[in-house]
């Protein structure tokens, strides 16, 4: 009797030649690049050091396409784009040391927000590990120890014949839900030696499927088909699995209201009648939630902004799907569900009962005047009227990327992103210089259309350099600097706390100027020609500046 498991593939006549023959020259990393050619890359990012040259140069030999940025932490950002626009992992290739140390604010972001990256850093030559002080250039006594935190797995390379098989299973990682980044590392000596290994021509590129326990979702779904006022969360993780439209689809059977997290922006459609939008940091959403008899909470682990900051204490029963095993029932108690959303939302469908309910557009209007109330009542028309401009000159399918900045505060609540996977900020680890290099990733995985970048001018001074990178690519980005003249946030939070600001008063360039001595067209706008300018520079192929000179303000929060 034979077993699937048990057939082997014998290989052609022409495939055992090429093997017992592989074309002289190569070297370890070439090895590599034909491992990511094999399991399907086609993109790589990165920034070149002394210790990784062996793949740079084999980069020479290969169709990949690299795309090169001036900081590995901003390198770092496009692959996360990179790989959050495509859904597949994206290749980032360090250097040891400082290069791959300068990345882990950038892995930490992917890590929160679920993006599959691919870090793939030298290491210093192998006689060098084990943690012996050798003095070698870069050494660390553990590289790994210092990404072990932050990725979901580590794969540390010895030998050549280990590096496509070593890849694999990172890749495969990368991509099994919950996404996120990973690391593996291989020595400068083992990159650089020759290979007698054939050429690396085959993959398995498919990640493990995370199907829910059906005896759970069998529950859930009797309690969502009884429930008398069932409410809807959804996070990141709908956008990550691509379930908006399944989303939408158990929302409009159980007739049940949906708020999106800022990471789950556009999972549900803005303008539908059981749309809260994302007014997730609102008193009047939480309200509403907590009211809910039965609460589904669909890829999101409940953390400190999708909790309005740990004040929400539903008082019904909470379902909660998650991915990450480490988010379930992590913040409150749930019937916790260990899968991957599109899968569980898929079997929810076909086991729930539908539901009628004639009052809940109504209740879902209510709550939305309440917000807006409360809104209108703070004088914040300035902030409202970019934020309308922004929308306005942005096409309707084309993705944004906001840094850390008062404006992007207002997006994860108030900007209707029209559609899944077209908002992204840095809300996942909060690290500042995300917007601009992340755009230019999402440029390079789809150059078909405009990409936005929002930045404050604190966070703008992360990013500058890949002005270079922009007009190297030209890439079509248009990066939309606010310019308050420091770190605003950072100052309203302080006055508000202490009564004045310390260390958030920036000296800052004529942005304009800057991105022109880059040979990067800049405008400098006013909140009353920013929709026009902006659809300008958006609608003008390659890279473009749109600097705005104005002091934003934070809605009230309601937390406190």
């Amino acid at each position: 009797m034979t077993h699937d498991h048990d057939l082997v593939l014998r290989p052609t006549e022409a495939q055992i030649s090429a093997a017992l023959n592989p074309p002289p020259g190569r070297n370890g990393g070439d090895l590599v690049v034909e491992t990511l050619a094999a399991l399907g890359a086609t993109t790589v990012f990165g920034l070149p050091g002394q210790h990784a040259l062996g793949v740079f140069d084999a980069l020479r030999r290969s169709d990949l396409r690299y795309i090169g940025l001036r900081v590995e932490n901003n390198a770092g950002f496009a692959a996360d784009a990179y790989g959050r626009i495509t859904g597949e992992a994206a290749p980032l290739l360090l250097s040891t040391g400082p290069g791959a140390l300068t990345s882990l604010a950038a892995l930490q972001e992917a890590a929160a927000a679920s993006a599959p990256v691919l870090a793939l850093s030298s290491q210093i030559p192998t006689a060098g590990l084990g943690g012996g002080r050798h003095g070698y250039l870069h050494e660390l006594p553990d590289q790994a120890a210092s990404f072990r935190g932050v990725v979901k797995s580590v794969h540390t390379v010895r030998t050549q014949s280990q590096i496509p098989s070593a890849i694999e299973a990172a890749w495969k990682s990368a991509l099994t839900a919950p996404h996120g980044p990973v690391w593996v590392e291989i020595p400068q000596d083992v990159l650089l030696a020759e290979t007698a290994i054939p050429v690396v021509t085959g993959g398995d590129a498919f990640p493990e499927e995370l199907p829910p326990r059906p005896e759970l979702t069998a529950v859930a779904a009797d309690l969502l088909s009884n429930a008398a006022r069932p409410a809807i969360i959804a996070g990141g993780g709908v956008v990550r699995s691509d379930a908006s439209g399944k989303l939408r689809q158990l929302a409009e059977t159980l007739e049940a209201p949906v708020v999106t997290t800022p990471g789950g922006k556009g999972a549900f459609p803005w303008t539908h009648p059981l749309s809260l939008q994302s007014w997730i940091e609102d008193r009047h959403t939480t309200d509403f939630l907590e009211d809910a008899d039965v609460l589904l909470v669909v890829g999101s682990g409940l953390g400190e902004l999708s909790s309005n900051y740990h004040t929400f204490r539903p008082r019904g029963r909470v379902v909660q799907i998650e991915a990450d095993l480490g988010k379930l029932e992590s913040n409150l108690p749930a019937l916790g569900i260990h899968a991957d959303a599109r899968l569980a939302l898929q079997a929810l469908l076909e086991t729930v009962s539908p539901r009628e309910d004639a009052e809940a557009a109504e209740r879902v209007r209510t709550v939305l005047a309440k917000v807006a109330d409360r809104i209108a009542a703070q004088e914040l028309t300035l902030e409202q009227d970019v934020l309308a401009s922004i929308r306005r000159a942005l096409p309707a399918d084309s993705p944004s990327f906001w840094d850390m900045t008062i404006l992007a505060y207002w997006a994860w609540s108030a900007f209707d992103a029209k559609g899944p996977n077209l908002l992204h900020s840095a809300q996942g680890a909060g690290g500042l210089g995300y917007g601009f290099p992340a755009a230019l990733g999402a440029a390079v995985a789809d150059p078909s259309r405009p990409v936005l970048a929002v930045s404050g001018d604190g966070g703008a001074l992360y990013s500058i350099a890949e002005l270079a990178t922009a007009r190297q690519y030209d890439l079509n980005v248009t990066w939309l600097i606010v310019d308050d003249g420091g770190y605003g946030i950072l100052r309203e939070y302080m006055t508000d706390a202490f009564g004045q600001a310390t260390a958030t008063e920036l000296t800052r360039p004529d942005y304009v100027a800057l991105a022109e001595s880059f040979g990067v067209p800049g405008v400098r706008t006013t909140p009353g020609t920013l929709a026009d300018d902006l659809s300008k520079a958006l609608g003008s192929p390659g890279p473009s500046v749109v600097v705005l000179p104005a002091v934003l303000r934070m809605f009230a929060p309601t937390h406190l």
